[in-house]
């Protein structure tokens, strides 16, 4: 794994679609900011949280308030597909923050999480967004957590999003042209675009 920089914004290689993973306060969201900052002014950011207590709806507001005034912030929690094609208005970056967030909204709105049935819906509407960042002309990246790679949940539904997470990062990242591993702060390259 080599250690990256923030793509020159001129260059032809730079990638269509970067998965950037990392654990819980790696820096993976502020690499995404810095990145999609140095690309273009204009950034249609998808947000994926829900304020459900006060804490949630602080930090929202706080990132809210943080991102650029030129960048246009959709909030989608659910259904990202059909909202971010409707939404699109041309903007030349995409970034999507999260898909932890989103895969734990999907999961939780099935009547029984831990069912197939529950399985296969977050993976098909992961899929629907992948194929449609695929056919917009924007340069996207999506930010999730590697949760793997800690202790194993003490409960079946919390197993269950650690397996469905894993599934749709290996999803998302088969179909990326690159994909970065924040760890402390530090983008290391896991796929390359370079390799295609």
């Amino acid at each position: 794994m080599n250690r990256v920089a923030c793509s020159d914004p001129s260059s032809s290689l730079l990638p269509e679609l970067t998965l950037v993973l990392g654990g819980a306060r790696s820096g993976k969201s502020r690499f995404a900011e810095q990145w999609a900052r140095e690309q273009d002014e204009r950034v249609l950011f998808v947000a994926t949280a829900e304020p459900r207590d006060g804490e949630m709806a602080a930090r929202i507001a706080r990132h809210r308030q943080a991102r650029p005034p030129s960048w246009r912030t959709l909030e989608a929690p659910r259904r990202v597909a059909q909202e971010l094609q409707t939404a699109w208005q041309g903007e030349p970056v995409i970034l999507i923050d999260c898909l932890t967030l989103l895969v734990s909204n999907l999961l939780l709105e099935q009547n029984n999480p831990q069912q197939a049935a529950a399985r296969d819906h977050v993976l098909r509407e992961v899929n629907a967004l992948l194929n449609v960042v695929r056919k917009l002309p924007a340069r996207t990246l999506i930010v999730s957590n590697e949760v793997g790679l800690g202790l194993v949940p003490p409960n079946p539904l919390g197993r269950a999003y650690r397996d469905l997470l894993g599934e749709a990062n290996q999803l998302v990242a088969a179909r990326a042209d690159e994909v970065l591993l924040l760890v402390a702060g530090i983008p290391m390259t896991i796929k390359s675009a370079m390799e295609r």
